[in-house]
């Protein structure tokens, strides 16, 4: 099963905007996905603290800030 992770901040507009087209793409698409948040992980803060939404496809970033949903599920398909 493919693992989408989101990272995501507490109150962060962005990231409930990705998260939503997420579960709209899982209607068409099957993956498994988990919102984490970076608040008071030091090393997570530093690595993306700027660049909140960040999704991961497998591990691997996919996009920051926000998702093309076309591109998204390129990606998945190419899995």
């Amino acid at each position: 099963m493919i693992e989408v992770t989101v990272y995501s901040r507490t109150g962060c507009h962005l990231c409930h905007v990705v998260v939503d087209q997420l579960e709209e793409i899982r209607k068409e698409k099957q993956f498994n996905l988990e919102v984490l948040l970076i608040d008071g992980d030091a090393e997570l803060e530093r690595k993306y603290g700027e660049q909140i939404p960040v999704t991961l496809i497998n591990g691997q970033p996919h996009d920051y800030w926000r998702i093309d949903p076309v591109r998204f599920k390129a990606a998945l398909d190419q899995l």
